[in-house]
């Protein structure tokens, strides 16, 4: 995941300041300014206006014209490798969800009791889904069950989102087993138990501020309903869009499906690959390398394969096993990927984007002026991360990078200390996700929002958890 070449720009970040570091910066910030412009002014596809400014970028920052192409794509593959796959089978496993009806039985146990509670249990489910998952994979699962309980409840769709993507969104960045905190804790030298349980201690708080008090601001500031933006929230869901929806297969399955799954297999069903990847990350922690089960538990959990099992088992459960013939559910499954090929496609040109900030070395810059600020190690660890962040819409690169730059600081602080530190950086990671960030898009084409409603939902959302994540981890400093 992580090259040698991520690695070794710490260690570029501590040679002088150049005249190439100012370009860079220059560039960087007219790169995107391109691409606001292209997408708002121009009303150009997003996957267009991506590719422009990534090869402005490129060529500004002096990258090469035989290279840049190159390095565009690179960005590209690596986010639709990972995650391209991901968005496919979660968009099956969502598709089956909610024709089968399984969906509409986790809705209706939600919306049990009280309207007003539903965001904290919002933020409650996602919470524990994030913990072993990575937050693409737990987003395609919590889609269909977050746009059915935003129709049926007919509240508004950031009142109820906002709390499942912070859930999310902070475990993602606070707690390993996610690969941003694990290279933080190896670049530093920290303990993983220690760095797990205050983690968890600071997501909490950091989850309930940006997640269930934050959605109701969202919902004014971005007044998106069951109809949704446009009037197409529901249409993207009910259109077999990784968001599923009761109409899609309402016509279809009509006279097909004889019943709904149970509650017990829906809830095994979306639960098996957290199951299956929460059990792999709890034979990194605790079981030997050399266990004779230890290659099984590392292959069943991996996220592809954890989805892929899900989705064979929703064949059953959410196909089969409520009366869909077997022609009936290829053809569900082939009407789920129509949807989200615009959406992968966008995904992926903003990992493009990102790869020729990367390669024209905008985070090496961003790195060398943190360093001669000369701050505490918290907060640089938190600065240079935010500004990576910035640059380069990859929180894994700002840990990266990050924890590089400040490990020679933190080499004598004692464990509870070098943990805070990874949580620093963590929550610098996340600071104010935009348009060069994969999840920025993946989220608002989810979510059939504007840029401008993207930016006052998620991206004010993703600076709420930024910067009460640095709140707590410096207040706790001050006691252990």
């Amino acid at each position: 995941m992580f090259d040698s070449a991520t690695f070794a720009a710490a260690d570029a970040i501590h040679e002088p300041w150049t005249g190439h570091d100012t370009q860079t910066l220059v560039v960087a910030a007219i790169g995107i300014a391109i691409v606001v412009l292209l997408i708002v002014a121009v009303k150009m596809h997003g996957f267009l206006a991506l590719t422009i400014g990534s090869l402005f970028v490129g060529i500004g920052s002096g990258i090469g014209l035989g290279k840049v192409a190159l390095s565009f794509e690179k960005g590209v593959g690596d986010v639709l490798g990972s995650v391209g796959v991901l968005i496919v089978l979660g968009a099956m496993l969502g598709k089956l969800l909610a024709d089968s009806g399984g969906a509409d039985e986790i809705v209706d146990k939600i919306l049990t009791g009280a309207r007003h509670g539903l965001p904290w249990r919002m933020a409650l489910i996602a919470f524990i889904i994030g913990i072993p998952m990575f937050f693409e994979i737990g987003l395609v699962l919590l889609i269909p069950v977050i746009m059915l309980t935003i129709r049926r409840s007919r509240l508004p769709a950031m009142y109820l989102a906002i709390p499942a993507l912070a859930g999310l969104s902070v475990l993602h960045g606070f707690v390993p087993p996610h690969p941003g905190p694990l290279v933080a804790i190896a670049n530093l030298h920290a303990n993983v138990g220690i760095t797990l349980a205050i983690g968890l201690l600071i997501a909490v708080p950091a989850v309930i501020i940006a997640g269930p008090l934050y959605a109701g601001v969202a919902a004014r500031l971005v007044p998106i309903g069951a109809l949704g933006a446009g009037g197409d929230l529901i249409a993207r869901g009910s259109a077999g869009s990784p968001g599923g929806g009761e109409a899609s297969g309402a016509a279809s399955a009509e006279g097909e499906r004889t019943r709904r799954p149970s509650f017990t297999w829906t809830l095994v069903t979306v639960l098996t690959p957290v199951v299956l990847m929460l059990v792999r990350a709890a034979a990194d922690v605790w079981m030997s390398k050399t266990a004779w089960i230890y290659p099984f538990l590392q292959f069943i959990g991996e996220p592809m394969v954890a989805l892929l099992i899900a989705v064979l088992l929703a064949m059953v459960t959410f196909g089969t096993g409520v009366g869909f013939k077997p022609r009936t559910l290829t053809t569900k499954l082939g009407e789920s990927l129509k949807p989200i090929v615009g959406a992968t496609m966008i995904v992926g040109a903003g990992g493009g984007f990102k790869q020729v900030l990367v390669d024209g070395g905008a985070g090496i810059a961003i790195g060398k002026v943190a360093v001669a600020l000369s701050l505490s190690t918290l907060v640089l660890g938190w600065l240079v991360a935010v500004m990576v962040r910035l640059a380069t819409g990859s929180a894994t690169v700002a840990t990266v990078t990050a924890s590089g730059i400040v490990a020679p600081f933190a080499a004598d602080l004692p464990p509870t200390h070098l943990a805070l530190v990874v949580l620093a950086i963590g929550a610098g990671s996340l600071f104010f996700s935009h348009v060069n960030d994969a999840g920025f898009w993946l989220v608002k084409e989810y979510f059939g929002m504007t840029i401008g409603q993207t930016i006052k939902s998620w991206s004010v959302m993703e600076t709420i958890i930024s910067v009460v994540g640095l709140a707590l981890t410096l207040l706790l400093s001050t006691f252990l």
